[in-house]
């Protein structure tokens, strides 16, 4: 057992100063300062003046087979971009071995992450996942449009999965990814949704990032159509937008991106209790728009941010994220927004991914950054922690020390 004592607790929106910590593998206590130097006395560790407590950090949603990318694709629009990963993925695949994957996930863990949904199209990154230090949720995607392929494709989606249910470590979490509306047959979504279900998997998709996504399901048009005959002789949508959402019905799944949603999509995405994972850098650097945020709210819609691949952003960093979406977003209300910044990759990314972590409360798992700020702690302090300069002095994962 080991007792902390902070300038400032910030966790669930909410600013405890003068407060500290009881913890082992989860957090035992939250008490005044002065309360626990009463109980406790020498055993206390005093953090000092600009010390701030805050849960570890969740990237809900990140790429990482293509971290050796840094000006090899192409930004600006979608189109161009996809074309770009199409034309270059197999030397950027190659380019990134398990050491190339490990810097990755070790330069998200200098930037206060503690936990990442990784998005696996080829396996890959299996061992590196499997060995690093945070909680992982570990989504095997499935891609394929043509039905004359689908018993292929499944097959290879099967054994990735089953391959990464053979790693055996706690806080490590097979999972299943629909790439997406247009890419994936409905034979093979609704074979995959039925085994995630019947195993209690968490899911993923991406839905409705661009659009031309947008166009091609509605009417089987625009830039995504001669794509589609060039690459696959496919003349029409695997799925509307409308179909795609409602194979999802009885599994409550984080879909990436949405920008693209219309109203009665996400009365959809509502009612199934799913979760919008918000990727801001990404969005901008492929040409995407921006999520609406001030919709979600009005619905009740969970959203979490995620900093997607090193495909389409320069840094695996969620202070980064949120510094983006606070700019991006005019209309909310500044310290509103940062609080929902902070909840969207603590409390509620560890929700919408199942995790027992995400908040600073007796019984979650003792993962939480120890920062230092050298300005006066006010109520403001989501604002400044996210805009001024920091320094994450410790990392702790299940009450181990890891950084």
């Amino acid at each position: 057992m080991r007792i902390v004592l902070a300038d400032t607790i910030f966790t669930d929106g909410v600013l405890l100063q003068d407060h500290g910590i009881v913890f082992n593998k989860t957090i035992i206590e939250v008490a005044p300062n002065d309360l626990l130097r009463s109980r406790y006395g020498e055993q206390c560790v005093e953090l000092g003046e600009g010390s701030v407590i805050v849960p570890g950090l969740i990237n809900s949603h990140v790429h990482l087979e293509f971290s050796a990318n840094r000006s090899t694709l192409t930004y600006g629009e979608f189109m161009p971009w996809l074309s770009s990963v199409i034309a270059l993925r197999n030397d950027l695949i190659n380019e990134c071995d398990d050491s190339c994957i490990t810097r990755a996930i070790e330069s998200m863990l200098s930037n206060g992450i503690t936990a990442f949904g990784a998005i696996s199209s080829y396996g890959f990154d299996l061992t590196p996942c499997a060995e690093a230090p945070q909680k992982v949720v570990y989504f095997n995607e499935l891609i394929g449009s043509d039905p004359a392929m689908a018993d292929a494709l499944y097959a290879d989606f099967q054994e990735r999965l089953f391959a990464s249910q053979e790693v055996e470590r706690e806080g490590f979490y097979p999972s299943v990814a629909i790439h997406s509306p247009y890419s994936v047959h409905r034979i093979l979504i609704q074979k995959a949704l039925k085994y995630a279900r019947e195993k209690e998997l968490r899911v993923t998709a991406h839905l409705l990032e661009s659009s031309a996504e947008r166009e091609w399901l509605d009417s089987n048009k625009g830039a995504f159509a001669p794509f589609f005959q060039n690459f696959l002789k496919q003349t029409q949508a695997a799925n509307t937008a409308e179909e795609f959402l409602g194979y999802f019905q009885e599994i409550s799944t984080l879909f990436t991106h949405a920008v693209q949603t219309s109203e009665a999509e996400l009365s959809a995405i509502a009612q199934g209790n799913h979760t919008l994972i918000h990727c801001p850098i990404s969005n901008r650097l492929l040409g995407n728009g921006v999520l609406d945020v001030t919709r979600l709210k009005e619905k009740n819609i969970r959203f979490v941010c995620g900093t997607d691949g090193l495909s389409s952003n320069y840094a695996l960093d969620l202070f980064e994220e949120m510094k983006i979406a606070l700019f991006i977003h005019p209309n909310e209300d500044l310290l509103y927004l940062a609080k929902a910044l902070w909840q969207s990759v603590t409390g509620d990314a560890a929700k919408a991914l199942r995790l027992n972590c995400g908040t600073i409360t007796p019984t979650f798992d003792a993962d939480f950054l120890i920062m230092r700020v050298n300005y006066p702690i006010n109520e403001q302090l989501p604002i400044h922690l996210i805009l001024q300069p920091h320094t994450i002095e410790s990392v702790y994962i299940q009450g181990e020390k890891v950084k």
